[in-house]
């Protein structure tokens, strides 16, 4: 069996367009992992190249701070690998059937980012889902869709229901299951989900405390979660991302890993 990560670069190979997606997916993931994130070898991100229909998602197989812009395997929204390393690695199913079919669906979405992480599974299960509680959680307040659990998602009859559940929304609960975000970019699908997951985490320690929970008034959860939305405002994550790559390559130098650009 062939599994190793040693993956030669595809800098020059493919358009620019493509690789400055690769680049920045790279970058995502290692930045997912270093925010703790993730979970083992499992979930996803996809983002789609400019100008195609065809995607680019991780080996099934690696870890998030393994993965580099030459080892994305490109997809098409069915799933079928149109290009991916020599290597025994290949792709997780659900991936494609969750991923695909919002991408299929949702013309003005360009990345899909699903976690599995304490909070995030924890929120997915409590009948209340994300209160707006915080001025994080506020930001979702009329803005994030629920997906009921149907095991393990492999159906792709399930596609119907998921794009459905998601509606317009950037962000949504999978119920008894996790997190997912999506967004224009890669950068604003990265801080939709950091601000979902800090506000889960504010949710399971408040809850945790037992103490009474003080949630603001409709009139004034409707203007804050206007305030914050990217149209309102400008699009998250496309200011913070430099800093954010500055941080990952800082963190990174340390670790015997090879660099998510290569």
């Amino acid at each position: 069996m062939k599994y190793d990560t040693n993956f030669p670069s595809l800098k020059g190979q493919v358009t620019e367009q493509e690789w400055q997606t690769r680049v920045e997916l790279a970058a995502c993931y290692r930045l997912v992992d270093l925010y703790g994130m993730t979970d083992l070898i499992y979930n996803h991100i996809t983002a789609r190249i400019p100008g195609t229909d065809y995607l680019l998602i991780n080996l099934y197989g690696l870890l998030y701070k393994e993965i580099t812009a030459s080892s994305l395997v490109k997809i098409d929204v069915e799933g079928n690998i149109i290009s991916k390393p020599d290597t025994d690695y290949g792709i997780n199913k659900s991936g494609y059937v969750i991923h695909g079919a919002i991408h299929k669906a949702r013309e003005d979405v360009n990345c899909v980012m699903h976690t599995h992480t304490r909070a995030g599974i924890a929120v997915s299960a409590m009948k209340c889902g994300l209160l707006s509680m915080s001025q994080t959680s506020i930001r979702f307040n009329n803005h994030i869709g629920y997906h009921a659990y149907e095991g393990p998602a492999v159906d792709l009859e399930e596609r119907i229901r998921l794009v459905k559940d998601l509606g317009p929304h950037d962000a949504m609960i999978l119920k008894n299951h996790g997190l997912l975000t999506c967004g224009a970019s890669i950068q604003q699908a990265f801080n939709t989900m950091y601000q979902l997951e800090m506000a889960c985490q504010a949710q399971v320690d408040a809850m945790a405390s037992k103490a009474d929970l003080d949630i603001p008034s409709s009139k004034v959860l409707e203007h804050t979660a206007h305030l914050y939305q990217p149209t309102t405002r400008r699009p998250y994550g496309i200011l913070e991302w430099p800093a954010m790559i500055r941080y990952l390559e800082a963190s990174s130098r340390s670790l015997d890993y090879p660099k998510y650009d290569s």
